[in-house]
């Protein structure tokens, strides 16, 4: 039986099939769920590769496999959540080290940062990463890890992925990219010279609202012993069920995010030219600062410039924002993003409350600034769901 190997076959064809193999035994389509917490073993010390689901679990390994494929990576690691992840990278640190992380990062991460590794002995300087000078200036002999998202939550800055890579590989140091806005349909930091993705596998990998999961893929030979051994110890993974919900979702990830995308620039225009919003901030727009990068950078895998399912709006007042908050009908007011179903929030409070006020101030994070995950619904049905809401 021949298998999917070759790296030139399309993204959707491998994201449906690596991973997917039809059962052996019955000739399923759909592979089983193995809900199995141990497994029988031939004799002390001889088994079928699998022995105890916390350290492997054969569901987990199709997920893994299907994500390394999609993200160009030698290896994948799931988790129960993306703050898992993003916890396990960080475990990977020692005494003494320092982190840049770039300044707007997801609310979650600066909180774990501040207010959990703050009591550990290692530094973090949180910075504006579009300043390559910054970033510069910034380096220490013991500087470690630099960690980023781009484009960053949830004010959208695009930050140079292979101009960080240079200065990251030079001095021997860790880029480590937050891909959960794009995707690898989207955008592949690997290729860009990164060392390790992040993925909140909650949002565009599952694409339901319906799974909590993360992910980190590397090539880099000691990250992946490191990691390994992190998840097998501290056993942050995500159960055999979720981990099937997630490849049934990747099945669809080429679609799903091109329609995202398609509908959320095609907002983020109309938003532009409303009259009725103060600031429409979205990277697919000439008008936003770092729009060639983005179109440089975020290509699908085709080659076609792709730049995601979220923009952020600004209303200008909190009265206009709550008004507004409360007409809104298809777009739902919820937390997180990258479902086929439009969400609408105000970061501020919502999804980065835990930052001090002075720091998402001093950012440019206004109280009424809202944030629009948008889904895969009609764009006439979006379109005028925003402006019976701004009317």
């Amino acid at each position: 039986m021949s298998t999917i190997r070759d790296k030139t076959t399309g993204f959707a064809t491998r994201a449906i099939h690596i991973g997917n193999r039809s059962d052996l035994e019955t000739g399923a389509v759909t592979p089983p769920i193995h809900l199995s917490s141990t497994f029988e073993q031939e004799g002390v010390g001889v088994n079928k590769g699998y022995d105890y689901s916390r350290a492997v679990n054969p569901t987990r390994d199709r997920l893994e496999r299907n994500l390394a494929e999609l993200e160009g990576g030698q290896r994948a690691f799931a988790f129960s959540s993306g703050m898992a992840a993003i916890n396990a990278l960080l475990q990977c640190l020692r005494a003494g080290d320092h982190v840049i992380v770039s300044r707007n990062v997801y609310g979650g991460t600066h909180r774990l940062i501040t207010q959990v590794f703050h009591r550990l002995p290692i530094t973090f300087d949180f910075l504006d990463l579009s300043d390559l000078g910054i970033l510069d200036s910034h380096l220490r002999d013991t500087t470690r890890l630099v960690m980023i998202e781009t484009p960053t939550n949830p004010l959208l800055e695009v930050l140079d992925i292979a101009a960080i890579a240079e200065r990251t590989r030079s001095r021997n140091l860790w880029l480590a990219v937050d891909n959960t806005f794009m995707s690898p349909y989207g955008q592949r930091p690997l290729e860009w010279g990164a060392d390790i993705v992040i993925q909140s596998s909650t949002k565009l990998l599952g694409g339901h609202s319906d799974v909590i999961g993360g992910a980190l893929i590397t090539s880099d030979e000691e990250l992946i012993e490191k990691i390994g051994m992190i998840q097998k110890s501290a056993g942050a993974i995500p159960s055999p069920f979720d981990c099937w919900l997630l490849l049934r979702s990747t099945k669809t990830l080429a679609l799903r995010v091109q329609r995202q995308a398609d509908n959320a620039l095609h907002i983020a225009r109309w938003c532009q030219q409303s009259g009725k919003i103060t600031r429409t901030i979205y990277p697919g727009l000439d008008s936003h600062p770092q729009f060639e990068l983005a179109s440089r950078q975020q290509r699908t895998p085709e080659g076609n410039p792709v730049y995601g399912s979220v923009l952020s709006v600004d209303l200008g007042s909190v009265k206009q924002r709550d008004r507004f908050l409360s007409r809104i009908g298809i777009f739902t007011l919820a937390e997180s993003l990258g479902g086929v179903e439009s969400l609408i929030s105000n970061p501020f409070v919502m999804t980065h409350g835990s930052i001090p006020r002075e720091e998402k101030e001093a950012m440019g994070l206004t109280e009424s600034l809202v944030r629009l995950s948008v889904g895969i619904e009609d764009i006439r049905d979006l379109i005028e769901d925003l402006e019976q809401a701004l009317n």
